[in-house]
């Protein structure tokens, strides 16, 4: 395939590469985050705190019934990239057909199972009475938009594992001003609360879903992708599983945990859970760098494993990880120390401002840490290899975060549970500095030096 839209990670200069191809991720997350942070604003001024913290807590239910299958999205753009590094044009035809038959068989149940699932999971959040209702209406609506959720991902992985990173822009700018355009209409106009933010997401959802098919089809004639349904070639799905399915199940636990963090917080009351809501949307503007440069690594690795190029392996390694804490260092320090300002655009409610920068300032100076550790795991997740990954994650949760935050809030205060993010960060980061010590990358070294 000969398309402009493609980067070719393969050959030339290294960053260069990446930074071109990380640069429409990043803009379209700057997108992302106006896309959550419209509901945000909007919620906040049109309807009030309460509303603002059902939105904020609501998220964690639905990331987790998604995640695991988003992570098998995740296992798609790998395979893409791999068999574009060795120019296998069948192969590539298979794992997007057999992706698209995967779609339909993952997303419908998940829809029907979360109108069911997420109240039980709300209440095993601990959500308060002031905010239930509106976390259950808004939670059951954002299930019914899984379909255009899971595909837009999934085609947008499909697209970045060709080298096409572009193409995911344009996805999500159409998104983001339908969302607009329909929040205002939803919540300004109609006074629909909750619910007409979650219906503006979902239909903004599904209009970006099917433009990237007809993106695909049209650019991509090579793929024959289709809307619906049409062949499921075992041995590809059996790939996509095989490297899918721990990072799905990576990505769930991962969320269950969230949850259990996100309990922490609703136990301080719903001020102290919109002040978090208030916060993340902050840290996500200032993260914009790390996913990029993330599915940049993941993208650069895949290709150049399957393209067998070991030297470009290893001088991508390091320099991919290091520019993106370099990067998320300056923009962190950049936030933090205009946090207040910054955040009184979405709440003017002092007692939510005063606690929502008292989290900015805890978390958000290091998050360079995570951002080498996510850079190192993507890289080696494109090479196939999710194992040590997987429980990297596992533990960096569950032995640290988790621990921690409930000591925080047993011996000290309960709101400073966000304390226990960082002290998490800098112990993924190291143990992913081991993976270089591994038996898998000595060989990887090896195969360079020969």
């Amino acid at each position: 395939m000969h398309s402009k839209q493609k980067i070719d990670m393969t050959t030339g200069p290294i960053m260069k590469l990446v930074l071109l191809f990380a640069l429409p991720i990043c803009i379209g997350n700057i997108l992302q985050q106006l896309y959550n942070t419209v509901d945000t604003l909007i919620v906040g001024n049109f309807c009030g705190s309460i509303s603002l913290a059902a939105v904020g807590t609501s998220a964690q239910p639905v990331e987790m019934l998604l995640c695991i299958f988003l992570g098998l999205g995740t296992g798609v753009s790998i395979l893409i990239s791999q068999y574009t590094g060795s120019g296998d044009m069948e192969k590539l035809k298979d794992v997007a057909a057999t992706a698209t038959s995967f779609l339909y068989l993952c997303a419908i149940p998940v829809s029907i199972l979360g109108l069911f699932i997420g109240p039980l999971i709300l209440k095993l959040m601990q959500v308060p009475d002031d905010t239930w209702n509106a976390s259950v209406a808004y939670i059951r609506i954002i299930f019914l938009g899984t379909l255009g959720n899971m595909g837009y991902n999934m085609n947008a992985g499909i697209l970045r594992g060709l080298g096409d990173s572009r193409s995911s822009l344009l996805f999500l700018l159409i998104s983001c001003i339908i969302n607009i355009v329909l929040d205002l209409l939803f919540i300004g106009v109609f006074h629909m609360d909750v619910t007409g933010a979650a219906l503006a997401t979902i239909i903004a959802m599904f209009a970006s879903w099917i433009f990237s098919i007809y993106y695909i089809r049209r650019k991509y004639p090579e793929l024959e992708f289709t809307f619906l349904p049409k062949k499921l070639d075992k041995s590809i799905l059996k790939s996509i599983i095989s490297v899918g399915l721990p990072l799905g199940l990576n990505n769930s636990i991962y969320s269950v945990g969230h949850i259990l963090m996100q309990s922490l917080i609703n136990m301080q009351g719903s001020t102290f859970m919109a002040a978090c809501a208030v916060a993340t949307k902050l840290t996500g503007i200032s993260n914009v760098a790390i996913s990029s440069l993330s599915s940049a690594a993941t993208t650069f690795s895949g290709q150049n494993f399957g393209a067998k190029n070991y030297t470009r392996l290893r001088q991508g390694s390091i320099r991919i990880p290091l520019f993106s804490g370099i990067i998320t260092c300056t923009a962190g320090l950049f936030f933090t120390y205009f946090s207040r300002p910054i955040l009184s655009l979405f709440n003017d409610d002092p007692a939510v401002l005063n606690m929502a920068v008292h989290y900015i300032r805890i978390v958000l100076p290091f998050t360079w840490a995570y951002a080498v550790f996510n850079g190192i795991i993507c890289f080696v997740n494109g090479l196939g290899e999710v194992r040590y990954p997987t429980v990297v994650n596992i533990l960096m949760l569950w032995a640290v975060r988790i621990p921690c935050a409930y000591a925080i809030a047993y011996f000290i205060d309960g709101t400073y549970v966000m304390a226990s993010i960082p002290i998490s960060f800098f112990f993924g980061m190291i143990s992913m500095f081991l993976f270089f010590l591994t038996k898998r990358w000595r060989e990887i070294k090896n195969l360079a030096q020969a």
